[in-house]
């Protein structure tokens, strides 16, 4: 699946990962040069040479793979399309390009997190890549690329090895998860529900408060987020992910006032319900069983992230 919104030669294309619609990358044009922001897995390799391929172009034709973070729906296909970009260079946050570089440590994580077989089954191979075929931009610096240049902000609080690229030429930020999560799914009539995304191991409230806001100072006409494609902001999508991050942090202090041992349990159920009953308040047209399924994704892994964060913070 390939789409873009019109006159702006960026493109949208579904990673397929675990299922349609959930994550995407996307593909930027300047003549016949291609920059590409997120690679999904190794699986979805496939889906973006169709959508290069479709361009009429090629992966000699890619000058930049880059990356918002080191998570790997993110960036677990970098290694495969380094391999086959051979003009091509990394981009990618300095706190994250040593994992890159030497994945063996990112690898063990997620292993130890999904187990052997599930991990090959989501991800495939990672492998290393040469670290003078990668970039790290400071905060702040601008990658003079054809006419379109791209501007690298770092945005932490979803995870410190996160920036966010601003596009000048369409005046467009692709946030990866520092702006949530807003699935097509869960749109209707002109409104998004857009969500915090929490997940272990690196969540910190009071940086994500900051990243919002300074995403925002940018003023964008549109937001592409990695789930799930383009958005255009707009005042209550901005507020709504303030209060929800305040709301994630009073929801797991009252969970943590329990039982120890049922306290992530707990706090999964309240997350959920918390945030089935806001997206049910905004989408009024959307089916419950629709809400709940794509809310169901995420509540979960946003539980293990809260849990994580209070437990560290309230460390002896």
């Amino acid at each position: 699946m390939r789409e873009y919104i019109p006159d702006s030669n960026i493109y949208t294309v579904d990673a397929l990962y675990y299922q349609e619609q959930l994550a995407s990358i996307h593909i930027i044009r300047d003549g016949d040069r291609l920059s590409i922001i997120d690679t999904g897995t190794q699986f979805s390799v496939p889906q973006l040479k169709t959508a290069i391929d479709a361009l009429g172009l090629s992966f000699d034709n890619v000058d930049y793979i880059i990356l918002t973070h080191i998570h790997l729906d993110h960036a677990g296909g970098a290694s495969s399309l380094m391999a086959l970009c051979s003009n091509a260079e990394l981009v990618v946050h300095p706190k994250g390009a040593r994992h890159m570089i030497d994945p063996s440590k990112l690898v063990a994580g997620a292993m130890a997190v999904y187990g052997d077989t599930e991990f090959n089954r989501l991800y495939g191979t990672i492998g290393k890549i040469d670290p003078s075929r990668v970039i790290q931009p400071q905060d702040g610096e601008t990658l003079p690329w054809k006419t379109r240049p791209l501007t690298f902000i770092d945005t932490p609080g979803h995870a410190n090895h996160h920036h966010c690229i601003i596009e000048h030429e369409s005046n467009a930020i692709f946030t990866g998860d520092t702006l949530g999560i807003g699935y097509r799914a869960l749109r209707s009539e002109g409104h998004a529900f857009v969500m915090p995304t929490t997940t272990p191991v690196q969540f910190n409230p009071e940086a994500l408060h900051h990243s919002i806001d300074k995403v925002m100072e940018y003023n964008p006409d549109t937001l592409y987020l990695t789930h799930y494609s383009a958005l255009t902001p707009n005042q209550r999508m901005i507020s709504g992910l303030h209060e929800q991050i305040d709301d994630f942090v009073m929801l797991t202090q009252q969970a943590a006032e329990g039982d120890e041992a049922s306290f992530e349990t707990r706090l999964a159920s309240s997350i959920t319900e918390y945030l089935v009953r806001r997206c049910s308040n905004e989408l009024p047209t959307v089916d419950k069983t629709v809400i709940d399924k794509w809310i169901g994704l995420d509540a979960n892994l946003n539980a293990q992230g809260l849990a994580f964060w209070w437990q560290r913070k309230h460390a002896a």
